[in-house]
């Protein structure tokens, strides 16, 4: 069911919602949590759509809030339910003119009462989301790198403005390469590393990412490559780790697949497809508690690492 509210307030999109559940039948109980999804480059519905499919896991009550301070003022509504929201309940918010201004105003009468609240920035994120109006009513935060053009200059920022409860779903990408390299080093010859590289694009925040956590986890030097993009590999390439019996190979060979290769073992083909936007955030939703080694890796870690060659 998909109710739009023209020119309307936050006091009747309230009233709209519980009437449209009255009506509907549609329930609000059980939902765990507030996801306020902020956005100033309009309505994009494959991001409402990742945080519906999120939902089935975590129901939840989504604001998208989308902002045109440069428009007529006035507030538009659309509140979607049922199945057109998947497990949640969506409420669409068009803030045009002085009203886009009011981020606090705008969703604190929307909130589910006494539940946590994740702040999403699919786009153009504060550069201090902890700091922001949205930013501080939220227990959990998430911007994504990858939508800025220069990746050194986001992730300078992100670590200089970081506070517990800050993510990146640049960070989240790097799960499976994580997963994977982190079983190799369980496996014998259990030899320490003594140095790394890693060779990934250069619009890949990722990349650099994965690099400040091996530097971090490892403390050992990392070379850290840009690579050029071709059809398939816009973002981590490969990663090196350096042994004294040989050297453990990590590299990605179409967009699902990687190779490993080990001195001494034969070369394994592994998945590794890349992550889907739905599969992010899912995972961040996971836990509301901060996550304390991407804190490390993007203020400790990032510092630690040299720039990157080409």
């Amino acid at each position: 069911m998909i109710v739009d509210l023209p020119d309307t307030t936050v006091s009747k999109i309230a009233r709209s919602l519980v009437s449209v559940r009255e009506e509907g039948g549609a329930v609000a109980l059980g939902r765990v949590l507030t996801l306020v999804i902020v956005s100033k480059g309009g309505l994009d519905e494959a991001t409402v759509d990742a945080a519906n499919a999120a939902s089935r896991e975590h129901p939840m009550r989504v604001i998208v809030l989308v902002l045109d301070p440069d428009g007529t003022t006035s507030l538009d509504a659309q509140i979607r339910v049922g199945g057109d929201a998947g497990a949640s309940e969506v409420i669409v918010l068009r803030a045009h003119g002085e009203v886009a201004g009011s981020h606090e105003s705008l969703v604190n009468g929307l909130l589910l009462p006494d539940a946590p609240v994740v702040a999403w920035w699919p786009d153009d994120a504060p550069s201090d989301p902890a700091g922001s109006a949205i930013g501080r009513m939220a227990q959990r935060r998430i911007t994504d790198a990858s939508t800025r053009p220069r990746v050194r200059e986001s992730l300078d920022t992100l670590g200089s403005t970081y506070r517990p409860g800050d993510t990146d779903l640049a960070w989240t990408r790097l799960t499976h390469w994580r997963e994977q390299l982190a079983a190799v080093l369980d496996q014998p010859p259990y030899e320490p590393v003594t140095a790394v590289e890693v060779i990934g694009a250069d619009s890949s925040p990722s990349t650099g990412l994965l690099a400040a956590w091996l530097r971090l986890m490892l403390d050992v030097p990392v070379d850290w490559h840009y690579a050029p993009e071709d059809e398939w590999s816009h973002g981590i390439r490969s990663v090196r780790l350096v042994r004294s019996s040989g050297d453990i190979l990590l590299e990605r060979t179409t967009e699902t697949d990687a190779t490993l290769t080990q001195s001494g073992q034969p070369t394994h083909d592994i998945v590794l497809p890349r992550r889907s936007l739905r599969e992010c955030l899912a995972e961040e939703l996971r836990r509301l508690d901060p996550d304390l080694l991407y804190g490390r890796v993007i203020t400790d870690g990032w510092e630690r690492l040299e720039p990157p060659t080409r």
